[in-house]
C-alpha cells in the first residue's frame, strides 16, 4: 500500500509539473498511470490510482490544465 502512495504522488506531481503528461492524463488517464506504475496491476487498483489522482487535481479551466492551456494562449 506504501508503495501505491508513492505512485500517487508521482504522478500527482507529473501532472502538476508536466504539461504533456497532465494533457495524457486528461486524455486517458488510465493508460497514463500505467505508464508511471511501470507494472501491470488490476482495473481496480488503476482506476482507484486514477480517482486519487483526480481528488488531488483539479481539471477544469481554473485547474492545473487551464493555467497550462492558458500559457500557451498568450
Amino acid at each position: 500500500m506504501e508503495e501505491i502512495k508513492k505512485k500517487v504522488e508521482e504522478i500527482i506531481n507529473k501532472v502538476k509539473n508536466d504539461g504533456d503528461f497532465a494533457n495524457k492524463f486528461k486524455d486517458d488517464p488510465v493508460k497514463a498511470v500505467e505508464g508511471v506504475v511501470g507494472m501491470d496491476l488490476p482495473d481496480d487498483q488503476i482506476n482507484n490510482i486514477v480517482d486519487m489522482v483526480k481528488a488531488k487535481v483539479n481539471f477544469d479551466n481554473n485547474g492545473i490544465i487551464g493555467k497550462i492551456t492558458g500559457l500557451f494562449n498568450k
